[in-house]
């Protein structure tokens, strides 16, 4: 009998077995949307649970909390970012105070803030680390004559004693950043009466067997802020877990077809009613109507006495009202100044945007100061003028140009810089003060690193 060939191999190349295609379509087939969607819901009922047993509101801690909490319940956004609690890399985020959620504990006695991460951890660096620095932050600021509420709490599970005498280094340096900012402080004193405290919470660990209501964490020592990890945690492959998906609201750019957590909380049951292969069309649709929806302009938001920003688009405005609208085209310069009171900046989407803004802040600068210029006379009857800058969040670019323009045409006063006068230099430092004043007034507002750095680096080089 001859020896078998390679042909005769079961397994071989010959006979097309691509596994690797296999298991990928598996993958694939498991991380649906319909299965996202389901697993978000599943992990919101655990989420609910904690809030009503602890009778504490629920904060979303973004940009995925917002999946996990009915927008009925959701008293707040916070953004603790996981890379700020990354080995090596522990920081304070001076950009973003999240000082409004000591308003929210400071009312309802503590917090439970709401956060998920993917297959492989237990917890996300944002519960496990980032927000107790922020705590231990807070609590030396407020508190500096109290020395046993001074040291770093974090979860001994996910964090060892090496790591977390690491981070406690570096408390004395972010309370002196913090302190940097100028920030008033008067009233966030007056706000709270006791130190904060995070207590952290999963679904592996299951429900405190205590009736609803009848417990007050900590016997009144501190306000308890609840570190909520909405997903359970998945060990090995997620497709032995029958269609559950850990962390199922992250990434959202990947999956979700322009979905967001609002329209998902709206059409909840619509949405796991619809067969897989029709959803993208279906979460297209809904998506163009809530679009529709929100044409008749959007909010302003205040940030100083005169400048304000919004989502496009954005409302009709007075003559003494000067609109800076940052569109998602790209366009000419020569093209942006469309009348005395109004500019659209084309310098596209995104990251792209971002690193565009450090040319076109030079041209929006000059024009909203000959602006403010023209009908700033200093009388009694002077009217009230507004700057308003919008781009497609209201959140990001919008804000840096803000930040650009409150260093650029008023003093650290508020008060508007004479016409030819001398600017002056600006320092990192001078610049995150403003920023500290503008995230106080405006806790949602999230500037990326990009518009922020060009931001920076326009404002520090402006002399070249």
């Amino acid at each position: 009998m001859p020896p078998p060939t390679q042909a005769d191999l079961i397994f071989s190349p010959l006979a097309n077995h691509n596994f690797s295609k296999i298991l990928g379509d598996l993958k694939r087939s498991n991380l649906s949307i319909s299965n996202r969607l389901r697993s978000i819901r599943q992990d919101s009922a655990f989420v609910q649970d904690l809030s009503r047993l602890y009778n504490l509101p629920l904060v979303a801690n973004e940009r995925c909390g917002s999946w996990y909490i009915p927008p009925a319940l959701k008293t707040a956004s916070a953004y603790f970012k996981s890379t700020d609690g990354h080995m090596g890399q522990w920081g304070f985020s001076t950009r973003r105070l999240n000082l409004h959620l000591l308003e929210v504990i400071g009312e309802r006695g503590g917090c439970v803030v709401v956060d998920s991460t993917r297959r492989g951890k237990g917890m996300p660096d944002a519960l496990s680390k980032t927000l107790p620095v922020w705590c231990c932050v807070v609590n030396r600021v407020l508190w500096p004559e109290r020395g046993e509420w001074h040291g770093l709490f974090v979860p001994p599970a996910a964090v060892g004693e090496s790591e977390r005498s690491q981070i406690e280094e570096r408390i004395s340096g972010f309370v002196e950043s913090f302190l940097g900012l100028g920030v008033d402080l008067s009233g966030i004193r007056g706000r709270l009466s006791k130190p904060l405290r995070p207590i952290w919470r999963t679904q592996d660990d299951g429900l405190p067997e205590w009736e609803e209501g009848d417990v007050e964490l900590g016997d009144g020592e501190f306000y308890p802020v609840v570190c909520c990890t909405s997903s359970r945690r998945v060990v090995g492959a997620e497709m032995s877990e029958g269609g559950y998906i850990q962390g199922a609201g992250d990434d959202t750019e990947n999956w979700a077809h322009g979905l967001t957590a609002e329209i998902w909380w709206r059409y909840a049951d619509e949405l796991l009613a619809t067969a897989e292969g029709d959803l993208p069309g279906f979460i297209e649709e809904l998506v163009a109507k809530a679009s529709e929806e929100a044409g008749g302009g959007s909010s302003v938001r205040r940030l100083t006495d005169v400048l304000y920003v919004s989502a496009l688009p954005v409302d009709e405005q007075s003559p003494t009202t000067c609109v800076v609208k940052l569109v998602p085209e790209t366009t000419e310069k020569e093209t942006w100044i469309k009348s005395k009171t109004e500019m659209h900046i084309g310098i596209g989407k995104s990251k792209t945007a971002g690193r565009n803004l450090r040319h076109a802040l030079p041209t929006i600068c000059e024009f909203v100061k000959e602006f403010l210029d023209a009908n700033m006379t200093g009388s009694e009857e002077e009217p009230r003028l507004q700057v308003v800058v919008a781009c497609e969040t209201g959140k990001d670019l919008a804000v840096g140009v803000a930040l650009g323009l409150d260093c650029w045409c008023f003093d650290d006063s508020g008060r508007l810089r004479s016409k030819g006068e001398d600017v002056g230099s600006f320092t990192k430092t001078a610049i995150r003060v403003r920023l500290g004043r503008i995230m106080t007034a405006m806790p949602e507002a999230n500037p990326s690193r990009t518009t922020l750095q060009s931001v920076n680096s326009f404002l520090m080089d402006w002399q070249r």
